[in-house]
């Protein structure tokens, strides 16, 4: 089996008020809580989710992402998803709720849209 670890590294987005998260691993149900952990923790306006380095993510990481995204909402603060493989993003999109996230091809363009 492959390891189930997640690394996730939070750093100052390109603009005032951003925030990134850049993951590094699968976001499956062995990884989930450190990411609502780490989703939590981060007060700024605007959080920018890097999948650059998510080869996959599952049902239990699908709905952490939804979770994430409502508890934002709720907020007033946004989130946006960035540098997705093909297989994140089909899955997204499979199961109806790509339409809920702001997703952007590449980091900077998600930091460069989110003013």
């Amino acid at each position: 089996m492959a390891s189930q670890n997640m690394q996730i590294v939070s750093a100052t987005g390109a603009r005032e008020g951003q925030k990134v998260l850049r993951l590094k691993g699968p976001l499956n149900i062995h990884t989930i809580f450190d990411f609502q952990t780490a989703v939590r923790s981060e007060t700024s306006p605007m959080l920018i989710v890097d999948f650059s380095e998510v080869p996959f993510i599952d049902s239990s990481g699908l709905g952490a992402l939804v979770g994430a995204n409502v508890a934002m909402q709720k907020t007033n603060r946004q989130l946006a998803l960035a540098a997705m493989n093909p297989q994140v993003k089909a899955l997204l999109d499979m199961t109806n709720v790509g339409h809920f996230f702001k997703a952007y091809p590449t980091l900077e363009a998600a930091e460069a849209a989110s003013a």
